[in-house]
């Protein structure tokens, strides 16, 4: 699983999150961003092209080496500085108060204890600052059949890709860290299907 996960599993990820149909939904996650960003699960920089000029750094937490190699000619060409600060979504190593706002988008699946990162970046944001967010995670309740083939499917999810949760409440864990959802959007993904592609867009700030 080392060698998968380090060697292959990057690679992978590279291709599906850079499918056409995801820069769209890119774009809206990223729109409204301003000033120092941090962003959680970089990947291999598939938002790039999306910031905002109102972002003036973004500080990217990546865990994977070849993730953050993969990602360079993205970095290279963007006109907002980009720099690779940390490894662990669930220890960040900044000060309090140090972000403007929070960029993640289809992270929150994957990383181990997603309510510990979510706190980590509430206490690294400033008051008023703001998360941006693109997840993807349980079905909405209307939808019963599909949570029950999250579910059946979550085991193999999560050993293909990395440990990826497909029933994990997004806005419930956003508001359990202490942010405050001001607007989302629960969809299923286009082309994408519904077990593994129920999103939630929105925003939500620290107070």
């Amino acid at each position: 699983m080392g060698c998968y996960a380090d060697r292959v599993l990057p690679r992978i990820i590279d291709v599906a999150c850079g499918v056409k149909t995801a820069g769209p939904l890119r774009r809206r996650a990223c729109e409204g961003l301003t000033g120092e960003v941090l962003e959680i699960g970089f990947g291999t920089g598939h938002n790039v092209p999306y910031y905002p000029p109102t972002v003036t750094g973004v500080t990217a937490i990546e865990p994977s080496d070849l993730g953050w190699r993969l990602a360079g000619k993205r970095v290279r060409a963007s006109s907002i500085p980009v720099r690779r600060a940390g490894l662990d979504g669930q220890s960040l190593p900044f000060v309090d108060d140090s972000f403007d706002a929070a960029l993640s988008t289809w992270t929150l699946c994957t990383i181990p204890d997603a309510e510990a990162a979510l706190r980590e970046v509430r206490r690294v944001l400033r008051p008023g600052g703001t998360l941006h967010f693109l997840e993807h995670g349980l079905a909405p309740e209307e939808d019963p059949g599909v949570r029950r083939w999250q579910h059946r499917l979550e085991p193999v999810n999560k050993r293909l890709f990395g440990g990826c949760h497909l029933t994990r409440p997004t806005a419930d864990l956003v508001t359990a860290a202490g942010f405050t959802i001001t607007d989302m959007d629960v969809f299923y993904e286009k082309g994408a299907p519904k077990p593994m592609g129920a999103d939630s867009l929105g925003v939500a700030f620290s107070p």
